[in-house]
């Protein structure tokens, strides 16, 4: 199974510059915030898979035009394509704009999420748009890391978290694929396959 992993930026591979056949074989798409609402849904209309999103915090219009076509899972845990996947979208609060969290306010969100978790057992893949502290965040204050999420990784070991907001160009040696204990932790910036045998 093949999944588009996006964020932040559209790609032109798939945007500018998009040619018939470029989204065959991906399985499922999934959106880590700020980017246009129009960009999603040329996707899933031209790649026809489903296409999840998180909001980021530059996604102010998605209230007024949402992503025709694509499923928000905010505050969600969804089941697609055999894998349990975790929402939570929003940024560090650092300007007072709407999808920004103070690290409480992210903690709450996580805490109401426990009952989805214990009916599913767990889940598989965690979307955000901000990192994990301490892994692929950035040292200003906007880009800082939540730190509420490393509880959520070492208690339900989900394989993979994928992320947004930090751009890669914002640090020339920025890594983007980082590893917490069973998590495989993922910047989605622009554009990322990720190939994943079929669940059983």
């Amino acid at each position: 199974m093949k999944l588009l992993l996006i964020s932040d930026k559209e790609s032109p591979y798939y945007w500018d510059y998009f040619q018939p056949g470029r989204l065959d074989g991906v399985d499922l798409i999934l959106s880590c915030g700020d980017l246009k609402s129009s960009y999603l849904s040329f996707l899933v209309t031209m790649g026809r898979a489903p296409l999840l999103y998180v909001h980021g915090n530059h996604d102010q219009t998605y209230d007024i035009r949402p992503p025709e076509g694509c499923d928000c899972i905010e505050d969600k845990l969804v089941t697609c394509k055999g894998l349990r996947i975790l929402g939570l979208g929003g940024s560090p609060q650092y300007s007072g704009g709407p999808h920004q969290y103070t690290e409480r306010q992210m903690a709450w969100r996580i805490r109401r999420l426990w009952f989805q978790l214990r009916r599913a057992g767990g889940v598989d893949l965690v979307v955000t748009h901000s990192p994990a502290m301490g892994y692929g965040d950035g040292e200003d204050y906007a880009h800082r890391g939540f730190e509420c999420f490393l509880p959520l990784l070492d208690k339900y070991r989900p394989r993979y978290l994928v992320h947004g907001h930090v751009h890669m160009n914002y640090g020339a040696q920025r890594p983007r694929v980082l590893q917490r204990n069973d998590t495989t932790i993922i910047n989605a910036y622009e554009r990322y396959l990720l190939d994943l045998p079929d669940p059983s």
